[in-house]
């Protein structure tokens, strides 16, 4: 029966997540999708080659 409590507060969550509008940071977004991040990542070039190596070995 202590089911009832948590359904409502599950239900009270998926509410607040499926009609919140969150504020999207266009400038980051722009930087992201530019390329131009300050994240280091890492060469796809150097990933792909290394699966060529182990299919190729």
């Amino acid at each position: 029966m202590g089911r009832g409590r948590a359904k409502a507060k599950q239900t009270k969550v998926a509410r607040q997540l499926k009609y919140s509008s969150p504020q999207t940071d266009l400038e980051r977004l722009q930087r992201e999708l530019a390329g131009s991040d300050d994240s280091p990542q890492a060469d796809p070039v150097d990933n792909w080659a290394d699966e060529e190596e182990w299919r190729h070995a």
